[in-house]
């Protein structure tokens, strides 16, 4: 199936192909690196974290890794001026929610007892989904030549590679987090802020 699609005054030609959904899976993997270490994190605070829960928590970072790409395509279609200015501030956003989240991880980890395992709520995880995937927006412009449909598949298979990497490291986290009991949380209120750190280097310089 052969598209043709105008942008800018420019008609830019996209296939269904082998090739885009090779592209899909690789922005996917890109874009889920910061999410698996916040899944790693959210492991080794809860290291007796149930099933329903792991898929609960894949499953967030899986719907904002999908919809920020799209929220993106969205805005290059429409409001595409607006949408560059607004994205300086995307490191500025990330940076703070991932410090609020990890510092509080690390304020738990002082202040509760050794055997005590408290785990990351819904409202922490919507905050670190957001975090995580606000940089994604600007995957809106690199599939801007897509239609809506295609923008669609995309973002799914982005979806569905966040969500397998994710389990893998909330996995990955537990296993430790059995090991290293109370410092677990200190450990992953680290990586969060790192990751902070790394997301508003990257975006800024």
């Amino acid at each position: 199936m052969l598209l043709s699609i105008k942008i800018k005054g420019i008609v830019t030609r996209m296939e269904w192909n082998f090739i885009l959904f090779i592209k899909s899976e690789a922005l996917g993997i890109g874009l889920a690196m910061d999410a698996f270490s916040v899944s790693l994190a959210n492991g080794l605070n809860e290291p007796y974290m149930t099933k329903r829960k792991m898929c609960g928590i894949a499953g967030i970072f899986a719907f904002f890794q999908a919809a920020m790409p799209m929220i993106g395509w969205v805005c290059v279609h429409t409001i595409v001026r607006y949408f560059r200015a607004f994205q300086k501030f995307v490191p500025w956003i990330a940076l703070a929610l991932l410090l609020f989240i990890g510092g509080q991880m690390i304020r738990e980890a002082f202040s509760r007892k050794e055997e005590e395992s408290i785990g990351v709520g819904l409202a922490a995880l919507l905050i670190q989904g957001v975090a995580t995937s606000i940089d994604a927006l600007s995957v809106g412009f690199t599939i801007s030549g897509y239609d809506f449909l295609m923008a669609v598949v995309c973002s799914m298979i982005i979806a569905a590679v966040t969500f397998v990497i994710c389990m893998a490291g909330i996995l990955i986290g537990r296993r430790f987090g059995t090991r290293s009991s109370g410092k677990a949380s200190l450990l992953g209120g680290i990586i969060l802020i790192i990751i902070g750190i790394e997301i508003f280097v990257n975006g800024t310089f």
